[in-house]
């Protein structure tokens, strides 16, 4: 009696391991296909830089899809145009897979994909199964998903250069880690290079229509240098593209005859990258009536409401600090002594996001409002409503 069960699960399992041999052979086969296949992973930046990199390609004459998987993940077609990936299930790197199979079918010079893998073994599989990248980019290394990639910032390295290829090209703007990346590289049998975002010029940034990194540009133009397409034809595509929802965005408003200076910094969501970005962004605009900062807190982040609350506070040290967030009023208070000229205002979870509107009417013209923290849900509905409030003067 026992035979038959034996007979079917062996059947079955034989019927499995073939179609997954068959699945591979085919998967191979859309991958053979691609002429050059280019993978972006990194802690910030891989948006943008998947954005930009696809940009330039196109600008050169590569027929070029893209994919990102940063705020609101699309698929870039080989004019440019955006398409939204509308999900009915929780996100999954074998979105991957049937992704590169339909770019095959395109008949594409290029594809351009943004590593979705957080826990190192998966990025790993999207790498080495995946997409089996001839230029592999890692933007750069941060204090960002320790539960997964951590504890500590060598341990993110490492998981970052699982993404790294094999026997092809590595390109990074990340400056402090270089050591290990370039050891890993040279493992890989890969050419390393580290990309120099001095080389970017004010003017070619000033020429974007929002705010980008120099290192991002760096990162992209070194992509395309190696695709054989020339800088100032990269740069001229990259000047096109449409940011990312997550892009750095700067805003002049007009709140009631308050004229301010706003500047969405909400995708970079880790404290290294946030002070960073403050760095670059104050570098750029006088401030002269102050600085404020706003964070966006998530309930469910305690630790990471702290950090970004400590940042604010003994690092940037505003003028003013408005924070939407619930039991967090003890720790402002306790840590307002290291900026106390701060003046702090906490909005609860559930008020009116409205609330803001009415902060931001109380500061000087010409404050720089620099916003932090969560953008996803609530934060999206706040950017839209101080969007309303923009003006091109």
């Amino acid at each position: 009696m026992l035979v038959i069960p034996v007979i079917i699960l062996a059947t079955l399992t034989v019927a499995l391991c073939l179609a997954g041999i068959i699945e591979y052979k085919y998967h191979q086969r859309s991958l053979d296909s691609i002429p050059l296949r280019i993978h972006v992973n990194g802690t910030r930046g891989k948006s943008s830089v998947t954005r930009l990199v696809a940009a330039g390609l196109r600008e050169g004459g590569i027929r070029t899809f893209a994919k990102t998987t940063g705020t609101a993940p699309r698929v870039i077609d080989a004019e440019g145009r955006d398409r939204i990936i509308h999900r009915l299930r929780l996100p999954s790197i074998g979105e991957q897979v049937r992704l590169m199979d339909y770019f095959s079918t395109e008949k594409p010079d290029a594809v351009v994909m943004e590593c979705m893998a957080v826990q190192p073994q998966y990025q790993w599989i999207a790498e080495h199964q995946m997409v089996q990248s001839h230029i592999g980019v890692i933007t750069n290394v941060r204090p960002d998903h320790l539960d997964e990639m951590g504890p500590t910032e060598d341990d993110v390295a490492m998981s970052l250069c699982n993404t790294i290829p094999i026997d092809g090209v590595m390109i990074t703007g990340e400056d402090k880690k270089t050591n290990l990346l370039e050891k890993v590289t040279k493992a890989n049998d890969s050419e390393f290079i580290l990309s120099d975002e001095s080389t970017v010029t004010q003017n070619e940034l000033d020429s974007f229509s929002y705010m980008e990194h120099p290192s991002n540009v760096a990162v992209a133009l070194d992509v395309c240098k190696e695709a054989g397409v020339d800088r100032e034809v990269a740069l001229s595509g990259m000047h096109k593209v449409k940011p990312d929802l997550g892009a750095l965005i700067a805003w002049n408003l007009d709140i009631k005859g308050k004229r301010l200076q706003f500047v969405n910094a909400m995708a970079a969501n880790d404290p290294v990258s946030t002070l960073q970005i403050w760095k670059f962004v104050i570098d750029r605009y006088p401030a002269e009536g102050g600085t404020c900062v706003f964070f966006n807190s998530r309930d469910d982040r305690p630790l990471r409401t702290r950090q970004m609350i400590e940042l604010a506070l003994e690092e940037i040290k505003p003028d003013y600090f408005f924070v939407r967030g619930d039991k967090i009023d003890s720790t402002v208070q306790r840590l307002k002594k290291h900026s106390p000229r701060t003046a702090t205002n906490v909005i609860g979870l559930g008020e009116k996001h409205d609330l803001l509107i009415s902060f931001l009417e109380g500061i000087p013209d010409d404050t720089l409002v620099f916003a932090i923290g969560n953008q996803v849900g609530a934060g999206q509905e706040i950017l839209e409503m101080i969007s309303k409030y923009r003006h091109n003067g």
